[in-house]
């Protein structure tokens, strides 16, 4: 029988049994509690018990961050091809269609022009539900033209990284990602015009190894993993075990490599305070007593 069993609680036979329908529960991945489904749909997937960030599909963060949730998307019809012909039992043009059908999307990220209370930017977000978010040459391609335009209509840019880096699918095409992008980025800085680079869990490989640590502020979730290579493969590398936390936010925020940790549900105005301030334009004011910075069905962690 699917689903959470319960016991009848009054007029029953101790044995029967109730079946509630599968997914109506999730299970906290830092607490262990049960909560329901529902509860953390509304908290954008951040238990309201111990704070801990679940994965948070690309479509709630525009919910989270956007006015309106509104993005005006460029580029939407890029779409990979198969230049080497790979194959590693299914071919890549099998996987890509699979991957596309499943993350509802042409490739592993989206990008475009939005607003963050009231402030025009250039946003993009990775989309982690396609191949593990891994960067091949429409991914690049779509970045470094978040750049370009950012570059071109003056606006900030804000990037959301969840990856699992280059995508081996395409060889040392998706290599060359890291080059062109951490170019088009140069030329955005030129602009003196500020990227902010918002590093979520999994951010690794050749992510991590160009653009994800080059933002004039890098933001880090809590408990997120950020590096180039996994612990596991570090550890048999160099045959050494590694200090506690490595590679998460809290361990990176210690030795100086990302410049803040912000919780999930206080990213809006954190990001939007910033951008205004390296944008030279007023600061927003503090909220009026019993106003939320976050939607009132949000719960906020002790």
């Amino acid at each position: 029988m699917s689903g959470w069993p319960i016991r009848k609680q009054a007029g029953l036979d101790a044995h029967e049994k109730k079946s509630i329908g599968k997914g109506v529960f999730r299970k906290c991945n830092g607490c262990g509690e049960t909560i329901s489904a529902e509860r953390m749909a509304d908290n954008f997937e951040v238990c309201p018990l111990c704070g801990r960030h679940h994965k948070l599909a690309s479509a709630r963060w525009r919910d989270l961050l956007l006015d309106d949730g509104h993005l005006e998307e460029w580029s939407a019809e890029l779409s990979p091809t198969d230049p080497l012909e790979f194959t590693d039992g299914r071919t890549y043009t099998e996987r890509i269609a699979t991957a596309q059908k499943s993350a509802k999307s042409k490739d592993a990220i989206e990008i475009g022009r939005a607003a963050l209370e009231g402030t025009p930017i250039a946003y993009g977000a990775f989309l982690f539900a396609f191949m593990g978010g891994s960067m091949g040459s429409v991914v690049g391609e779509k970045i470094t033209r978040l750049f370009e335009k950012a570059t071109e209509e003056r606006l900030p840019v804000v990037l959301l990284q969840a990856s699992g880096g280059a995508r081996m699918q395409e060889g040392i095409l998706s290599l060359m990602q890291m080059a062109k992008t951490v170019s088009a980025l140069e030329r955005l800085r030129a602009a003196r015009l500020p990227f902010f680079s918002v590093m979520l869990d999994p951010t690794t490989g050749g992510v991590a190894a160009s653009f994800a640590f080059l933002g004039d502020v890098n933001i880090a979730e809590p408990d997120a993993l950020i590096g180039f290579a996994g612990p596991r493969v570090i550890e048999t590398t160099i045959r050494q075990k590694l200090p506690p936390g490595f590679q998460r936010s809290e361990f990176l925020l210690a030795h100086g490599m990302v410049d803040r940790i912000v919780s999930r549900l206080s990213m809006r105005r954190e990001i939007a305070q910033l951008a205004r301030q390296l944008s030279g334009l007023p600061a927003l004011p503090a909220p009026a007593a019993g106003d939320a910075v976050v939607p009132p069905s949000v719960s906020v962690p002790p």
